[in-house]
């Protein structure tokens, strides 16, 4: 090998970037060249050529004579792995220093900052490199920064906004880069949860999602998956949620975090199932004296045939049975019933419980937006007006998990006991949207 670099010494410096272009394809399209069985290694391969890379540059050191090239290709070599590495901080922060309009010197360098959690040198970096060059990495690595900087809620809402549109930059200078459109993603998931869960966003969230998935780059990102099958959760689009926590588990074995969400949202779909066709397991005789006791005097405003909705029109309403509630949303319906539980769940985004009607029919009603603290029990009566019905069933390792559902946006709408609930039982849902190889 060093006599072969030797005599093409005019080539040296093209040699030497061929070889990291190399490493990193051999990284960012793993999973083409072997199966998932393999994931468990992919960390210990990428090591390998990452070794092998190094002792090419070792030999190609004296001939190269940028030494501001070479340092970033070296840097770069070092940054290929997801952990912080001092040896890239040190050869990139050399790099800058000789030449401070080497971009992807920069870049490279913002990114070891973020691996070591140091989230404003990481922003200095990026914004260093637009000054100089704009660029689609820059933008989306700035985007990605940008939603970890502010504790005033006001102020990090700014900064999601300013990151949904530097993310949108970046896509625009590439539509058919995956990891562009990931981030994109990610920023619109944030802004989601940060700004009244508007389901526009939502769904721009998932398109984003969507586009990103068909580069083979991008789909085959973890976090992708796992930061898409929150999105998905909160839909309550379990099945594709699974599908989504277990690519991710597939992808990176060693990630926690998707086999935890995983096994939250089996034993979630467990739990509900077993408690709606077991009626919350209270005991004959109570159930019957609570389905007894159920009257029209709860409904309390919503028991005059109308309610003035939070636009100030009004709206009718039919008092109905659960059984004829249609899938979808039920216009100018009322439905009422007593809790017979609630779901003890490590996720508290929805509160669940579940309640029975005066015919005794059983859902499950999913709360958004509720007060930490706050939540109904067993025996209070429950009115939802103009409720949104769901069939879940849901296939994973052989089991089956089906029960009948209503979503509530937001704890304002119910009525317990016959009285509307206050502003102060609602609070903003809490997100956290993975950036672990963003």
């Amino acid at each position: 090998m060093a006599e072969s670099v030797k005599g093409e010494k005019g080539d040296s410096l093209k040699i030497a970037q061929d070889a990291v272009d190399k490493l990193y394809d051999y990284r960012d399209h793993y999973f083409e060249r072997n199966d998932l069985n393999r994931a468990i290694h992919k960390t210990e391969d990428v090591s390998k050529e990452m070794e092998k890379t190094l002792s090419l540059l070792n030999k190609l050191q004296e001939e190269v004579q940028n030494k501001a090239l070479y340092l970033m290709l070296q840097g770069k070599t070092l940054n290929v792995l997801p952990r912080y590495e001092a040896g890239a901080f040190d050869a990139l922060s050399r790099a800058v220093k000789l030449d401070p309009k080497l971009v992807e010197a920069w870049n490279q360098l913002g990114e070891c900052y973020w691996k070591n959690k140091d989230v404003d040198a990481a922003r200095n970096c990026f914004t260093g490199a637009l000054n100089h060059s704009k660029n689609k990495v820059s933008l989306r690595n700035l985007s990605m920064v940008l939603r970890q900087i502010g504790s005033d809620p006001t102020e990090k809402i700014k900064h999601i906004q300013e990151s949904v549109e530097i993310a949108k930059e970046a896509v625009q200078m590439d539509i058919s880069d995956g990891t562009s459109w990931f981030i994109l993603g990610n920023a619109y998931l944030s802004f989601f949860f940060a700004s009244g869960q508007n389901p526009q966003i939502l769904r721009q969230c998932l398109r984003a999602y969507t586009q990103a998935e068909r580069d083979s780059v991008a789909n085959c990102n973890p976090d992708l998956h796992y930061n898409r099958s929150i999105a998905y959760k909160y839909q309550e689009e379990y099945q594709l949620a699974l599908i989504g926590f277990s690519r991710a588990c597939a992808l990176e074995p060693t990630w926690h975090e998707p086999q935890d969400k995983l096994k939250q949202l089996v034993d979630y779909l467990s739990k509900v199932t077993d408690l709606v066709d077991h009626k919350g397991r209270v005991k004959s005789k109570r159930l019957q004296g609570m389905i007894k006791a159920i009257g029209d005097k709860d409904l309390g405003p919503y028991g005059g045939g109308s309610y003035t909705s939070h636009k100030g029109d009004t709206v009718k309403l039919d008092h109905i049975p659960l059984s004829r509630l249609a899938i979808g949303l039920n216009g100018e319906k009322v439905v009422l019933g007593k809790v017979v539980c609630s779901v003890a769940i490590e996720d508290p985004i929805p509160f669940t419980f579940a309640m029975v009607d005066a015919e005794g029919t059983c859902f499950a009603v999913t709360v958004y937006n509720i007060a930490p603290g706050y939540g109904v029990i067993i025996g209070d009566t429950v009115a939802i007006p103009e409720p949104y019905a769901q069939l879940n069933q849901v296939e994973h390792d052989g089991k089956t998990y089906k029960f009948y559902s209503l979503r509530v946006e937001t704890p304002m709408m119910m009525v317990v006991n016959g009285k509307k609930l206050g502003v102060d039982k609602q609070a903003p849902s809490v997100l956290s949207v993975s950036a672990k190889s963003e």
